[in-house]
C-alpha cells in the first residue's frame, strides 16, 4: 500500500517513529521511573505529555510522567559523543530525584548515527547506584515507525528489567478481586471512568493498558467523523 511507508527521520508526521512508540506508548505509563530523551531537545518536547496516563503520586517526588528530561544535544555532542553528558545527567537525576524507581534512556536519531554506547553507561551507573534499574532503549526514530518502537521497548523490559527479578520474591500479592483493563484507547480519559466504576463495586484494577496508541491527529479525525 502506498500509505505503508516508513517515517522520514527529522520530519514530523502523523505516523510516529520508533522513539515515539517506545517513549509514548510502552514507557509512558511508567510514572515512577525517569525517562531521558537522549538527543536534541525537539523530540522530547514533541512527545512531552502527549499521552494521557492514569497515575497517582506527587510530581517531582515519586512520579515524573509530566516532566521532561533531555540531554539537549548540541553540535559538539554530535561531534564528540554524548556518553559523558548522559552519565552526568544520571548523576544529577540521582541527586535531585532520589525517590525515582529507575531510569530509561530513550535514544533519538543522532544516537544511532554517532554510536553512543548507552548500554555501557547504563551498566556502569546501575552498578554505581547499587543495582538501580537503568534501561537503555535503542529506539532511534530512524530505525522505523512506531510499531517497531513498541517491540524495541518491550525487548528492553525483558532484557534489562525482568533479569533483575531472578530469585527475588514477588512484591505483588494477588487477591480474588483483581482485574485488568485491556484494549481501551483512553482517548478522552474514558478508561479512567471504567476504572473508578470497577473499584467502587469492590474490584481492584491491577493493570490498565491500551491495545494501541493512535496519534493526536488521528484522534481529531475520529472526533470530526
Amino acid at each position: 500500500m502506498k500509505s505503508n511507508i516508513k517515517s522520514i527521520p527529522g520530519v514530523m508526521t502523523i505516523r510516529g517513529c520508533a522513539y515515539a512508540g517506545s517513549k509514548g506508548v510502552v514507557w509512558g505509563p511508567i510514572k515512577d521511573m525517569i525517562h531521558i530523551s537522549h538527543g536534541p531537545v525537539g523530540c522530547g518536547q514533541y512527545s512531552w505529555a502527549s499521552r494521557r496516563n492514569y497515575y497517582i503520586g506527587t510530581t517531582g517526588i515519586d512520579t515524573f510522567g509530566t516532566m521532561q528530561f533531555t540531554s539537549d544535544f548540541q553540535e559538539k555532542d554530535i561531534v564528540f559523543g554524548g556518553d559523558k553528558k548522559l552519565a552526568k545527567i544520571m548523576d544529577e537525576i540521582q541527586e535531585l530525584f532520589p525517590l525515582n524507581k529507575g531510569i530509561t534512556v530513550q535514544s533519538e536519531c543522532p544516537i544511532g548515527l554517532i554510536g553512543d554506547d548507552i548500554e555501557a553507561v547504563s551498566k556502569a551507573k546501575s552498578k554505581e547506584y547499587d543495582g538501580k534499574t537503568i534501561v537503555p532503549v535503542r529506539c532511534e526514530g530512524s530505525a522505523r515507525f512506531a510499531i517497531l518502537g513498541h517491540h524495541i521497548a518491550n525487548d528492553a523490559v525483558r532484557d534489562w528489567v525482568f533479569d533483575k527479578q531472578d530469585g527475588k520474591p514477588a512484591r505483588f500479592e494477588p487477591t480474588p478481586y483483581d482485574v485488568a483493563i485491556i484494549g481501551d484507547y483512553n482517548i478522552g480519559g474514558d478508561a479512567w471512568s471504567s476504572r473508578i466504576l470497577l473499584e467502587e463495586i469492590g474490584l481492584r484494577v491491577v493493570s490498565q493498558c491500551r491495545a494501541t496508541a493512535p496519534s493526536p491527529n488521528s484522534k481529531r479525525r475520529r472526533a470530526r467523523s
